[in-house]
């Protein structure tokens, strides 16, 4: 069996999902955890890492092929010159497995010892406090026998 990809309806990955598993189609649909700011609120949520976009299992000589296209949700087959586009299981295992090193991952926590990389603080040990709007941290650095709250990009931060 190969994996191939399939567009589906603008905010409708889900609903296509579940009718391609009602009819028995094995199918993988890549989600993320992000963060996003939602009325000055941080707020987590799953979000597809490929929007418009999941992936079926199938064989050729699969029956299932003439159901794909009238199933609730989805537009099309990616094809390449009418074939449909073959995509290595390869590709596919490392998608899988990169998902589960980025859940792992999580983001930094508080209390999280960090390393300044940039800017005026270069080079300088933290803590990491807390995130403060979408591309900006809120860090703990020593100073004058002193923990000083500082905001600095997140891109600044290594751990």
């Amino acid at each position: 069996m190969t994996w191939y990809a399939l567009q589906h309806k603008p905010a409708q990955g889900d609903r296509a999902l579940a009718h391609l598993q009602n009819q028995d189609i094995a199918c993988f649909y890549p989600k993320v955890r992000v963060e996003k700011i939602k009325a000055g609120k941080r707020i987590q949520r799953l979000e597809p890492l490929f929007p418009g976009y999941l992936f079926v299992n199938l064989d050729q000589t699969d029956p299932s092929w003439a159901k794909l296209r009238s199933t609730r949700g989805v537009i099309r087959v990616v094809s390449f010159a009418n074939k449909p586009a073959a995509i290595a299981d390869d590709v596919i295992r490392h998608v899988k497995e990169s998902l589960d090193s980025v859940a792992e991952q999580g983001g930094l926590k508080s209390g999280e010892a960090v390393q300044l990389s940039e800017g005026p603080f270069e080079g300088i040990n933290a803590v990491f406090q807390a995130y403060d709007g979408e591309g900006r941290a809120i860090v703990l650095i020593s100073f004058m026998q002193k923990q000083q709250p500082v905001k600095v990009s997140v891109a600044a931060l290594k751990t």
